[in-house]
């Protein structure tokens, strides 16, 4: 249905009169200041700074990261709820920033539902339809096709207070749909919900996305739905992104150690470890063991000339495999998951999460065992001591 271009975009906050200056001034030379995760300047609060992505006709797209990201802020900015500080928006190549939101093309499904309580599922999803005078059996055939394909025919003459939260989000989405936007926007659409029905709704919304033809972007910090919904995702932190790509590429290939550390469930191992260039071979030594890099990281690593250094090396829990000889670790807890047992370990002072298969299992981990743990130089991330990104990059 559409393409979307956001070139450059930045957010500011204005100070609100009186707000900016309490005690002394800044000098001219003294640097910007941060509070809490935003950056405080002269102009107010930086809320998204430096934001670029082209999104294509018809593509899932995922901004994910913290609370107070900018995420929800980009978004609104899509819409028109928020105005844009600096850069251009273009949908389907027309330039937007200045365009209301009612003549975007958009549709925006909410957090809170938002649905009318005095009408019925039937006219709160005809609403919109209604506004723009469409003729009555248009609007009944849309409703009702919207409806058919959520599941919730049987609840258009309910009121929203007589459904469950997964059947508001129906109508929320349904409403939105029935106008047949050019880009749908979902505000962590489905943070309300039990874990029961989220993963019931993420379902519906992978259906829902190959039966209508519109480009979408989805802002949630779940990055189990960034990961299973999204064709790319962007990770933000602080307003700035930190990386775009396809959820296997962000999980195989994380840009620096804020994504390493965001994606991926439990959370990665991260080792003080050495980095050794030998001719074109490339090592981790770490705990006494050196495990050589796999072929295709010692290329990129080649390509940048990274030399032998300090690094952070950042391992998978599902990546690191108890063996009989490796790095000596006491086990600290363990946790049977059915399928597999999740050992919390720790190793010379520092926790470190091990994922064992209940299938290749030889026996039981009990509290204080000593077990010893390694890995494969092809799932070894190495990260800058001094920028945190990765060396591969």
């Amino acid at each position: 249905m559409a393409e979307v271009r956001l070139v450059n975009i930045k957010k500011v906050y204005p100070f609100i009169s009186g707000e900016q200056k309490k005690g002394k001034k800044k000098k001219a030379d003294e640097p910007e200041k941060k509070k809490v995760n935003l950056q405080i300047t002269d102009e107010g609060v930086v809320a998204v700074q430096a934001f670029n992505l082209d999104i294509k006709d018809k593509e899932f797209i995922v901004l994910v990261g913290p609370s107070g990201c900018g995420k929800s802020t980009t978004l609104r900015m899509v819409a028109g709820l928020e105005e844009i500080s600096g850069g251009e928006l273009y949908i389907d190549g027309k330039l937007m920033n200045d365009v209301a939101p009612k003549d975007r093309d958009i549709a925006m499904v909410f957090q809170n539902y938002a649905l009318y309580p005095h009408m019925t599922v039937y006219d709160n999803m005809a609403f919109s339809l209604k506004l723009r005078h469409t003729p009555k059996d248009e609007i009944d055939k849309k409703v009702r096709e919207a409806a058919e394909i959520l599941d919730i025919t049987q609840y258009l003459e309910r009121k929203p207070k007589a459904l469950s939260g997964g059947q508001r989000q129906r109508v929320a989405i349904g409403r939105a749909i029935v106008r047949a936007p050019k880009v749908m926007l979902m505000d962590e659409p489905l943070s309300n919900l039990d874990a029961k029905l989220r993963n019931e709704m993420r379902a519906e919304i992978i259906k829902l996305r190959q039966r209508i033809n519109t480009t979408f972007m989805y802002v949630t910090h779940d990055q189990t739905e960034a990961m299973t919904l999204g064709d790319r995702i962007v990770i933000m932190k602080d307003g700035y992104i930190q990386q775009i790509g396809t959820p296997q590429e962000v999980f195989n290939h994380p840009a620096n150690l804020f994504v390493a550390g965001f994606i991926g469930m439990p959370v990665m191992n991260f080792f003080d470890a050495e980095l050794k260039r030998e001719g074109d071979k490339f090592f981790v030594e770490i705990g006494g063991i050196k495990v050589e890099l796999s072929k295709d990281k010692e290329a990129r690593l080649l390509k940048n000339n990274v030399q032998s250094q300090p690094v952070t090396l950042g391992v998978r829990p599902e990546h690191t495999d108890v063996a009989e000889q490796g790095i000596a670790s006491t086990v600290e807890v363990s946790e049977m998951m059915g399928s597999s047992v999740h050992l919390h370990l720790n190793a010379d002072g520092k926790d470190v999460i091990v994922i064992v298969p209940t299938i290749d299992m030889k026996g039981s981990y009990k509290q204080g065992d000593t077990v010893h743990f390694t890995f494969d130089g092809k799932v070894a991330h190495v990260f800058s001591k001094e920028t945190d990104k990765n060396l591969e990059f």
